[in-house]
């Protein structure tokens, strides 16, 4: 190779390495739900259950497992004990009355890897009702912590007072 043509090469490989890339447009970020609404949404479907009298559809906003927390005036660990402690203490439609929720504030949680998988839900609750069983309360707040996982958005510790 002539002295000239590989001065030429050289600066033509200097040149391509210096240069910036042209930029391209990134790829569409896929499309997700928004996990807010999808927690609003899944609560709305609790309650729509609830004044149904369906227990067993209220309870499908829980994750189903073992460490599955409901902390009342007892605690009670795992879905199965917290599904028979709703079924025990609402064991009439006349008993679970009507259910509404009010001043729901939902906060994401983004974990290190910035993926939004955790959920903080407080607000409070009303029972509208003409007869009492085990549970006597009509009003009170909750705060919930919801887990997104293969299933959507599950409650994984409830807290109601």
């Amino acid at each position: 190779m002539k002295p000239a043509s590989r001065l030429l090469s050289c600066l033509l490989l200097v040149l391509a390495t210096a240069l910036p890339m042209r930029a391209q447009a990134p790829p569409a970020p896929p499309q997700v739900p928004d996990d807010e609404a999808a927690v609003r949404a899944a609560l709305n479907e609790q309650a729509t259950a609830w004044n149904r009298g369906d227990i067993p559809t209220f309870m499908q906003t829980y994750e189903d497992s073992p460490d599955t927390t409901f902390i009342g005036l007892s605690l009670r660990k795992g879905y199965q004990p917290i599904l028979e402690r709703y079924q025990r203490n609402y064991s009439t439609r006349e008993q679970m009355g009507t259910l509404r929720f009010s001043e729901v504030d939902v906060r994401l949680l983004p974990s290190g890897c910035g993926k939004t998988e955790i959920a903080l839900v407080t607000g409070k609750f009303h029972l509208e009702r003409t007869t009492h069983g085990e549970a006597a309360k009509d009003d009170g707040v909750f705060s919930l912590v919801w887990r997104k996982g293969p299933h959507g958005w599950k409650i994984i510790l409830d807290h109601t007072s």
